[in-house]
This record gives structure tokens, C-alpha cells and sequence, in this order.
């Protein structure tokens, strides 16, 4: 994120496959997993950090419009697209190497509530046509979280882009002093209506224009109750954190 950072055009920027017995990953060197989708079950979320992000369900369990900037090998389109029936998806991924890749990671084809768009995820957020429930960041190259997807005019973009009740849900690797300068310009952006869950080397941020997320930690038995099976199987290895969500800026819940 610093001022002399010199993009690489995402042309040239080629991930690969990496397969193994159990699971099909993508990278874009061997030391970092972007991806990866367990082969006996292409929907599930193996990776921590994605089941994380669907704690969104507890505050919103049926959005309608959904918005995700990277696509990746596709994990969190491929569960929303699978549990999700009523939702409407928009996936913006910037690289078109990644895109040729959807079918080795069974993204669904695009149709008529499903679609993958190439484009710059911030600029296609900042012209935002519509607005939407809930808004994914999850955008990463082989360098880290471009500066376009954590700039202070991006996040003000996102506030921008969601409904009343909106929630955006931001991917951020846990390195200083980047992570939390990324969070101060979240809370910022959204007048500190937001809380973090850490897990494992990522911190989730929530973010709402009028979310009500003290009202988790009250509220929680009854919200994870009305949740179908395939969700409290997603988030019960994140269930403390959640519950515990009401803290301020969730601090108390994502040590």
C-alpha cells in the first residue's frame, strides 16, 4: 500500500493449479493458498477465512443482491450460489487467467441470478448501478490486497454501493501496520459501525451502513436457530467469535 507501488498488469499475472489426493488449490506461488476446493465436495469452504466471512447470515440469512470483488477459485460464489437460492450474484475478477480457471474449480456458468465479470473491482464498485445487500472484498494478488481495494475512497465507494441494511465484509491478511490501517479507514468509512473476527493469519472485517451487530451477542441463539443446516455447519468453528460480537470493534472476540 505504500505511494512508490508499482502494479503488475493482471494479464501476466498467471496463477496455477496445485492437486493433490484430497484437494485442488490455486496459487499464485507454492508459500500462499488463494483457493482451495476439497474434491469430494467442490461447495464446501475448507479454508477458515471463507467460512468466517459468511457470518454476514447471522445479521442478513437471505439476501437478495449479493456483490463479490475476486473471484479466486470461486469458494464463496460456489456456497452462495448452492445455498443461497433467492440471491442474486455479481462476482468482479480483475485477472482473466483466474477466470479461465472457473471450470477447474466448478464455478457455476454464468446465467440468470449468477455471473462473473471482468473488471477492476474498485472501479466497478465506485459506479455501482445498483445497490447491494451484501458486498464481499476478498480481492488478493500474489502481492497482498491491491491499494485500489483498501484506500479510503474505496471503502467510502462500499458504504455507497449497499442497501440501508447493507453489510460489507472485508478479506484482510493479519500483517501490520497494514491491517489496521485498513481497519481505521473501514470504521471511518462507515462511522465505526463495524466488528472484527480474527482467524487463523486473516481478520474479517463487518461493516453496515445501520447493521446492527451489538444486537448479535443479545439476539444470538435466536438468530443461529432460524439458520439452515448447511450454515450452522459453515460458521461452528467461528460460533464463540460471533457470539461474542458486540464488543467494541469486536476486540474481546477476535483474540
Amino acid at each position: 500500500m505504500s505511494d512508490d507501488f508499482i502494479p503488475i498488469d493482471p494479464d501476466r499475472l498467471r496463477p496455477f493449479v496445485y492437486e493433490d489426493e484430497r484437494t485442488v488449490s490455486l496459487h499464485f506461488d507454492i508459500s500462499a493458498t488463494q483457493s482451495s476446493m476439497r474434491r469430494a465436495d467442490p461447495t464446501l469452504l475448507e479454508l477458515a477465512y471463507t467460512r468466517a466471512m459468511m457470518g454476514f447470515l447471522l445479521v442478513d440469512p437471505d439476501p437478495r443482491a449479493m456483490l463479490m470483488i475476486g473471484l479466486g477459485g470461486g469458494s464463496l460464489p460456489k456456497y452462495c450460489h448452492k445455498h443461497l437460492p433467492a440471491a442474486d450474484i455479481t462476482v468482479v475478477e480483475i485477472n482473466p487467467h483466474v477466470i479461465a480457471m472457473r471450470d477447474d474449480f466448478f464455478v457455476p456458468p454464468d446465467g440468470e441470478r449468477f455471473r462473473v465479470v471482468r473488471g477492476d473491482g474498485a472501479t466497478f464498485v465506485a459506479h455501482a448501478s445498483r445497490r447491494y445487500d451484501v458486498l464481499l472484498v476478498d480481492g488478493f494478488s500474489y502481492d497482498g490486497q491491491p491499494p485500489a481495494l483498501c484506500s479510503p475512497d474505496f471503502y467510502a465507494a462500499c458504504r455507497a454501493a449497499i442497501t440501508a441494511r447493507g453489510i460489507v465484509v472485508v478479506n484482510l491478511h493479519d500483517e501490520e501496520p497494514e491491517c489496521s490501517l485498513c481497519i481505521e479507514r473501514i470504521a471511518r468509512a462507515f462511522d465505526d459501525d463495524l466488528q472484527v473476527v480474527t482467524t487463523g493469519g486473516n481478520r474479517i472485517v463487518f461493516a453496515g451502513r445501520s447493521a446492527d451487530f451489538a444486537a448479535l451477542a443479545s439476539g444470538f441463539d435466536a438468530r443461529w436457530a432460524t439458520l439452515a443446516d448447511a450454515h450452522r455447519r459453515t460458521l461452528r468453528g467461528s460460533v464463540e467469535r460471533f457470539m461474542r460480537i458486540g464488543t467494541p470493534r469486536g476486540a474481546a472476540a477476535a483474540r
